[in-house]
């Protein structure tokens, strides 16, 4: 049982309390500062310990703190340090720290969300789907000293992203400080880290002889889109084996070659019921796997999870503050971004709570993780005053049941129409606007009574000539 205070804030907050005691899970000072040791080269400890940055850092990520100033300025008491060395902290923090930590959070989240028994529906029993896309970050301002007279958008770095849509969780991120990189430069990290039964899912990116012949080698398996210019040579005919949730699915059998290293795979062709937002009419993917095992048409179905990641990027963007503008530094912009990924992680699993109490269907489909950030936003600041660090660290002592028992219990108390979502309509098409040169600016209120107007005018002409009006009282006295 929670204490009284736990128990005023759990009652009108769980959400907020869960998102604080999974935080207090799995990031104590003393793992955090271990990691930060552990992959750290250049970078070291003085007064100032990693730890301290990333609480720092995932208020500014979860916009509880407006800004990195703002949440300094907050705390820097227990920072203890200047301004200059918080933000030279931030700006020197290496990118396999930063990948470190995407690693770390989702290998401490995945046994919660396992125990929870809150991941998704498998998609394919006895292998480990993984999706992988890229993503550059929007320009930055101009505040670095080499960037005041280049009128370019200032690009801070490039990054690839793994999800896997069972736990919903992203496992790894490969950051590159170079935005003009390219993804392909960073595919031989990427393949360092593929292990047999794997099922990597990625767009056309991705489609390389070296990428899918290195997959293949290591007893992995692929479900890539065929990118234009991918070599291959064909081995039987284009022919149709059914229908699939969006179109009419085709296959063939084809051979890729990479440095006298040849693969058998399947070109599977999916010709759309409706074109695509690009006008295609047709998506062709590459795959590994074994025909008997996986059909053409779940094929098609698996690379339709490449969205998983799209999301993510949706959330970390448009919710959480992956694009700090002020971050003009390529290492802190890349910092900032893996941990608006690990507040991602940390959403999913109270999504994963809710999913284990409130059932799938309600969750998948009607929560909005806005109005979840919205409502840690609001609340999250008076609690921590409330509730003191000290209060918090039994937490971490708790067995993986029970914690995960704590978390049920808080889901339980969650009304979930608070955080329903509202589909969007589809959108009207714009009007084209009158541009009168003479005046720039219009009274709303004029507008608004002339439209009022004309709407009186239009009944009175649509009324009928032959009806008689009943006179009233007035007129008959006058």
């Amino acid at each position: 049982m929670l204490n009284p205070i736990f128990e005023r804030f759990a009652k009108v907050s769980p959400v907020t309390v869960m998102l604080r005691a999974t935080l207090e899970r799995i990031f104590s000072a003393e793992k955090l500062d271990e990691l930060f040791e552990a992959k750290r080269e250049k970078q070291y400890t003085q007064d100032l310990l990693f730890s301290t940055v990333v609480a720092i850092m995932s208020l500014v990520v979860c916009n509880i703190r407006p800004s990195i100033s703002a949440a300094y300025k907050a705390f820097s008491k227990q920072i203890g340090v200047s301004r200059v060395a918080f933000y030279s902290k931030i700006n020197g923090i290496e990118p396999q720290v930063s990948q470190a930590l995407v690693r770390y959070s989702s290998e401490q989240l995945a046994p919660i969300v396992e125990e929870l028994g809150g991941k998704q529906p498998e998609i394919l029993p006895g292998y480990r789907v993984k999706v992988i896309d890229g993503n550059n970050l929007a320009a930055t301002q101009h505040r670095l000293s080499v960037l005041r007279d280049v009128a370019g958008g200032p690009l801070p770095r490039k990054s690839l992203v793994v999800v896997d849509p069972v736990l919903m969780l992203a496992i790894d991120e490969f950051p590159c400080e170079d935005a003009y990189t390219s993804e392909r430069a960073l595919f031989d990290e990427v393949l360092t880290t593929v292990e047999a039964r794997d099922v990597w899912v990625g767009d056309r990116n991705f489609c390389t002889c070296k990428f899918l012949v290195g997959t293949a080698q290591k007893k992995a398996f692929f479900v890539i889109r065929q990118h234009a210019s991918m070599p291959y040579e064909v081995e039987s005919e284009l022919t149709e084996v059914g229908d699939s949730l969006t179109g009419n699915v085709f296959e063939q059998d084809v051979i890729i070659e990479f440095e006298g290293e040849s693969i058998k795979c399947r070109r599977v062709v999916v010709y759309l019921n409706e074109p695509t937002r690009d006008g295609e009419t047709e998506v062709p993917v590459f795959t590994n796997l074994i025909k008997e095992e996986v059909s053409e048409i779940l094929v098609s179905e698996i690379y339709l999870k490449r969205w998983t990641v799209e999301g993510l990027f949706q959330v970390i963007t448009d919710t959480l503050e992956c694009e700090i503008k002020t971050l003009g530094y390529p290492k802190a912009a890349l910092f900032s971004f893996c941990m608006a990924i690990v507040a991602y992680n940390i959403l999913s699993v109270i999504k994963a709570a809710l999913r284990s109490v409130h059932g799938q269907g309600k969750i998948d489909a009607g929560i909005s993780s806005y109005y979840l950030v919205e409502e840690i936003q609001s609340t999250y600041t008076g609690m921590v005053i409330a509730i003191p660090d000290v209060e918090w660290q039994f937490i971490s002592t708790l067995h993986l049941s029970t914690f995960t028992e704590l978390l049920k219990q808080l889901a339980a108390q969650v009304d979930l129409k608070r955080f329903a979502s509202n589909p969007k309509g589809q959108k009207k098409p714009q009007l084209e606007r009158k541009k009168e040169p003479k005046r720039t600016h219009v009274s709303t209120a004029r507008l608004l009574a002339q439209k009022e107007h004309e709407r009186k005018l239009s009944r009175l002409n649509q009324q009928p000539s032959n009806v008689v009006k009943t006179p009233t009282p007035q007129a008959l006295r006058s």
